[in-house]
């Protein structure tokens, strides 16, 4: 009997009006796209004001993103619901600005690094795992995951567990923001920056000022201790004294805030994302559970124990083959060029969708399905090498798609150890983006000691 598929949004029909799309993208970029897209190597969307490509083919995918990246750069129209929270961070500037940036911030994550930050992950998983309350209702993970993913930004960044008032104070306000905005709001229709402000939401600017403001406090704070010479060896005190190697310039006080405001985002937002959808899917099928929690069991906790959690480590790219936190990313033509027989003007917008990617059916064998045993199939490691972009690719990769990595397996077997899970029948989740893949109305699940 075959197992039943994880649920995916239902995809609309192949042709709306302009203004139907704009209702549905409003409402989820997802179930706002038609379902040939599962299938298509390349797809072109037609507004007023520009164009707009989604191309699935691996070839134009290694194009875009290794061969001609600067031809290809971030497109702003991301940054109309982003900006008043990340400023110019890492994560939306293009050129010579982002260089620098990389730059200074990749020696922080370095193989090395990612060591030292690793009790800071071990801790946090263990103190989620034991705020814990089970009993015999359903409750929404979410919630639970993104306390835990959020307490490992603080302690592997800041040195500070969640329980740390201004850390729990930012934690808080970013939970009010994070359902405000879109990846892309309706700004991306429109031409020029001007448009871009007047489709915040209600409350998006005021709550991205507050959580600025609170990051700006503990950067502050950080300053002051690397003067003194008191600051700890953390994420936060790397970055803010690693000097750019070209002009010898460290972060200003301004950029730094930008650039730990896209890590609480990518650390907290993505990660909380991933491991919802992970212990869901775990709760979906049961016998990978149970793999699961008997590495668990043997985890010493060491970092050298991680090479042991390989079922783990290959769930987790399951769950994020499936729920990629980041579905779509765009960038931006800056000069004509020629797709699958196809021009592509100058200012055309070119959207990449690990979404569709990761479940596309002409890539995937059985793509909707739930099946970790791929990434150890000699079959699947051209789908893997050529339509698997979680932490996109190329030179614009995730700065932290190996600390992600090691999260995840390590959280998993932190709350596996202790928990088994259940799902609710009544409540199954639709995946919905909003800054990343959610859930309409949360994930449900019951949770009871081993």
């Amino acid at each position: 009997m075959t197992e039943p598929h994880p649920p995916k949004p239902q995809a609309r029909a192949d042709k709306v009006s302009l203004w139907q799309y704009m209702r549905l993208f409003r409402r989820d970029i997802l179930s706002a796209q038609p379902a040939r897209l599962y299938r298509a190597w390349m797809a072109e969307f037609r507004t007023p004001f520009f164009r707009s490509y989604m191309i699935n083919d691996p070839d134009l995918i290694r194009r875009v993103l290794h061969e001609d990246p600067d031809a290809f750069p971030k497109s702003d129209r991301i940054g109309a619901g982003l900006r008043p929270l990340l400023g110019d961070s890492v994560f939306l500037t293009n050129g010579e600005v982002w260089k620098r940036q990389r730059r200074i911030i990749d020696p922080a994550f370095e193989g090395g690094r990612l060591r030292d930050a690793f009790p800071g992950i071990l801790a946090a998983g263990r103190a989620g795992a034991a705020r814990m309350t089970p009993g015999a209702e359903f409750q929404e993970i979410e919630a639970i995951t993104s306390h835990i993913a959020a307490d490992v930004i603080f302690r592997t960044l800041f040195s500070i567990p969640i329980e740390d008032e201004t850390a729990a104070q930012v934690f808080t306000a970013f939970r009010d923001y994070q359902r405000s905005q879109p990846i892309l709001n309706l700004a991306a229709f429109l031409p020029g920056p001007r448009w871009m402000p007047r489709f915040f939401r209600r409350g998006t600017k005021k709550t991205a000022r507050e959580i600025r403001r609170l990051i700006t406090r503990l950067t502050e704070d950080r300053l002051a201790l690397i003067a003194t010479g008191e600051a700890p060896d953390d994420l936060a005190t790397k970055i803010l004294t690693t000097k750019d190697p070209q002009t010898g310039q460290t972060f200003t006080l301004p950029e730094m805030v930008d650039q730990v405001a896209i890590f609480f985002l990518a650390g907290h937002e993505t990660s909380a994302s991933a491991l919802a959808w992970a212990l869901y899917l775990l709760a979906l099928y049961p016998e990978w559970q149970k793999k699961a929690a008997v590495e668990a069991q043997d985890f010493d906790g060491s970092f050298a124990g991680l090479s042991k959690l390989k079922q783990t480590r290959d769930i987790f790219r399951e769950a994020l083959r499936l729920y990629p936190p980041v579905p779509m990313m765009v960038r931006e033509a800056t000069q004509d060029a020629v797709f699958r027989k196809r021009t592509v003007q100058s200012g055309a917008q070119v959207v990449l969708s690990p979404w569709h990617l990761h479940r596309h059916s002409r890539i995937w064998s059985d793509p909707d399905g739930f099946d970790p045993g791929r990434w150890q199939d000699d079959e699947s490691k051209r789908a893997i090498r050529d339509a698997y972009l979680p932490f996109s690719s190329g030179p614009r990769v995730c700065i932290g798609a190996g600390f992600a990595m090691i999260e995840g397996v390590v959280l998993l077997a932190a709350l596996l150890k202790n928990y088994r899970f259940e799902i609710d029948p009544a409540r199954a989740p639709v995946p919905a983006a909003h800054l990343t893949v959610r859930s309409q109305s949360g994930i449900w699940l019951r949770f009871g000691l081993r």
